[in-house]
């Protein structure tokens, strides 16, 4: 007879290990080692001989796939131009962020353009569900609703007559496969569901949507193998402060990643935005030093955010560096060369950067606005509230060229303005088609001395 024999998997990384201790040797987390079973196999047992698969070429008829559109155009923007049938798409985000409002709104979207629709709630009742849907007036959408964790349930209950076009499960965290020794949420259990609703989502052409919760650090939960087993992943972020909402595509094997929806937390669920660059911009005021405005690219759209920065002298003997919605060590790398550079003395001040709209930005074009907000809230001047700033910063000092300029330009032209301060202009980079009146910054010096400038009229 075959025993089982004990191991213990880490949960944040995957890793085995013969024995537990309190910190992961794969990963050094700490107390994140689980025991599980683990039937033996026999010595001198083989898997024996499969049957023999076909290879073909490279070149052959490939089969059209077509997408079914929902309706919510950022969903579709994201997912490439709708849900391909067969698919599995992963959706992450912090508790209470609003992911199952999200597909719950999708599920009735998608069930009104004639598609089967199911949605499986592993974490609620059907009557919690069924609040959800009345307060988002999606009640009398044709949804079909369960309460269920096994997978094995799950499946038998969705075969012949009963087969959707669409399936929700919220969340992968809580399915549970019964034919293995271990809690629900352990890696094992999360991979053996994944793996088994996505065998049956490729085989019938169901779409599946998984939602997975989210780790402290950011990370979805559980092995990082489920991010590779699926085709898209979606991260849904926003601070539950904030009424926007961002759904990032970050894995897409079917579209553009790092592509971004828009949405905004109403009291009847999630609000489509069409233009994101005239919301973030709704409430800025231009005549406030320490505030610049950036021509920036989320995967192919453009959108404008107003990047605010705020230099106080500080009480403390270390100054504090706080920073939200950007990257903190480039923050202190554009201080660095501020100061080593052009001369900027940042001793003794704090130094507060905040991305206006709750969108956080993570392309080095934002390195000129960022220097141009902290210059104006250090010198008191305000940059012109007509203007837009992007470039990268090197470590030398100078300001490289980014890509797209040309769309970053015709969008800041569309919305009005009517100054931009760029970079040097590379060859076949942007044409004229926008009004805006450039100025091309060389070297970070070149913005400090217009500040210089702007501050010497002032004082005359």
């Amino acid at each position: 007879m075959v025993k089982a024999t004990t191991q213990y998997i880490c949960q944040e990384c995957g890793s085995c290990q013969p024995k537990w201790s309190g910190q992961c040797s794969g990963c050094n987390a700490w107390n994140t080692l689980l025991e599980e079973k683990k039937e033996a196999i026999p010595k001198g047992m083989s898997l024996g001989k499969g049957k023999t698969i076909d290879f073909v070429g490279l070149e052959g008829q490939a089969n059209h796939l077509t997408r079914h559109t929902s309706g919510m155009n950022e969903l579709d923007r994201v997912l490439g131009g709708g849900l391909v049938p067969g698919s599995a798409i992963l959706v992450g985000g912090d508790p209470g962020i609003g992911k199952s409002t999200l597909l719950l709104q999708i599920t009735a979207a998608l069930s009104l353009r004639d598609l089967k629709c199911a949605y499986v709630s592993g974490e609620e009742a059907i009557d919690q569900v069924r609040l959800r849907a009345q307060r988002l007036n999606v009640e009398k959408s044709p949804v079909k609703l369960a309460s269920a964790t096994i997978v094995r349930d799950i499946l038998s209950s969705i075969e012949g007559s009963n087969q959707p076009d669409v399936l929700i499960i919220d969340s992968i965290q809580t399915m549970y496969v019964d034919s293995l020794d271990s809690a629900p949420g352990t890696v094992s259990q999360v991979r053996a569901s994944a793996l088994e609703l996505i065998r049956v989502a490729k085989k019938t052409g169901i779409t599946v949507f998984l939602v997975g919760h989210v780790t402290k650090e950011g990370m979805i939960a559980g092995p990082r193998v489920l991010e590779h087993m699926v085709d898209t992943v979606l991260y849904f972020e926003g601070d539950r402060g904030h009424q926007f909402r961002i759904l990032r595509s970050v894995k897409n094997r079917f579209g553009a990643t790092d592509e971004i929806g828009v949405f905004e937390m109403t009291q009847l669920g999630l609000a489509e935005v069409a233009n994101p660059s005239a919301l973030f911009l709704a409430d800025r005021s231009g005549d406030v030093s320490g505030s610049a405005v950036f021509a920036g690219i989320e995967g192919t759209r453009p959108v404008l955010v107003e990047v605010q920065a705020l230099v106080a002298p500080s009480p403390l003997g270390t100054p504090r560096r706080a920073v939200v919605g950007w990257d903190t060590a480039r923050l202190s790398m554009i201080l660095a060369v501020l100061e080593a550079r052009c001369g900027v003395n940042f001793a003794g001040r704090d130094i507060y950067l905040n991305i206006a709209g709750g969108l956080r930005v993570q392309e080095p074009a934002a390195d000129l606005a960022v220097a141009a907000a902290i210059l104006s809230a250090i010198t008191s001047i305000p940059v012109p509230k007509e203007a837009v700033v992007f470039g990268e910063i090197g470590l030398a000092g100078e300001v490289r060229a980014v890509g797209q300029t040309d769309v970053r330009l015709k969008e800041a032209s569309k919305l009005g303005f009517e100054r931009a301060i760029i970079p040097k202009k590379r060859k076949n980079d942007y044409r004229s088609e926008h009004t805006l009146d450039l100025s091309e910054i060389h070297y970070l010096s070149d913005l400090v001395a217009l500040f210089d400038t702007q501050q010497g009229k002032a004082a005359a």
